[in-house]
């Protein structure tokens, strides 16, 4: 039973390609014609595979649907959460998770640090788009056009002396959050606080929602919080690992090969 269920998913990833005859299924499996068309009868039967006028196969709607159930139903804050508890464990700084919803992000979990000073973000509330390490990181993943038509939509406050000046500034640090992987506020919404992001990919191997470790310089410096972009990296792939499946084909994380924890 286990080798015909294992012979059926592999045919799953070959219709994936592109329609198939039972000549090139049989082909790809290593086995008889008969074993083959009775695999792909028994995944028409639930929708799985769909056999077309031509005679070739490909997949089928059931597929389809199931997986756009499973992905509307996936809990980014649920799967993240007890990782942002350890993350939090392990570093004792505030940790946030963060989504883009139409022109804002927001805050959807935060664990506070465990130091006497905190920070004043909350949950549902929204971030900074232009200097906030979580948005960029969002924003970043955003398609060009509409990247390029939201730096110039937005407005550009002047938090700090830090704090990003206008779309072209916003768009050179966009460009660079996309090639490294991982982004920074280091002053730039309150001079006395940083921030270290990392990206939370979905199925689809775009960002979904974001991490962050925040802290003021009261209890660490900036290049203190940076010597922990291994472990924000790590506990981001975490998460992408969980939320996505096991996320396939992701690109590696930025991190320096340094052994920093």
């Amino acid at each position: 039973m286990s080798q015909s269920v294992e012979r059926a998913l592999g045919i799953l990833p070959l219709l994936a390609r592109g329609p198939a005859g039972l000549g090139t299924v049989a082909e790809e499996l290593g086995v008889h014609k008969s074993t083959a068309l009775r695999l792909l009868r028994t995944l028409h039967e639930h929708g799985f595979v769909y056999r077309q006028p031509d005679g070739r196969y490909r997949l089928g709607a059931q597929l389809f649907a199931l997986a756009a159930e499973a992905v509307e139903n996936l809990d980014v804050r649920e799967i993240a959460h007890p990782h942002l508890v350890e993350l939090n464990r392990a570093t004792g700084h505030t940790v946030h998770l963060a989504l883009h919803q139409d022109d804002e992000v927001v805050y959807i979990d935060k664990v506070d640090s465990r130091y006497p000073v905190r920070m004043y973000s909350r949950i549902g509330k929204p971030v900074p788009l232009t200097v906030a390490a979580v948005a960029k990181l969002l924003l970043a993943d955003l398609p060009e056009p509409e990247r390029l038509a939201l730096a110039h939509r937005v407005e550009y406050p002047r938090y700090t002396a830090r704090s990003t000046p206008d779309a072209d500034a916003f768009l050179r640090e966009l460009d660079l959050v996309r090639a490294q992987g991982w982004a920074t506020d280091l002053g730039g919404h309150e001079e006395s606080i940083n921030c270290l992001g990392a990206p939370v990919r979905g199925p689809d191997g775009r960002v979904a929602a974001a991490l962050s470790v925040s802290a003021p310089n009261v209890v660490v410096s900036a290049e203190g919080l940076l010597e922990l972009l291994p472990r924000v990296l790590r506990t981001a792939d975490t998460i992408t690992r969980e939320y996505s499946g096991s996320a396939p084909g992701l690109p590696p994380s930025s991190a320096p090969k340094d052994g920093t924890p």
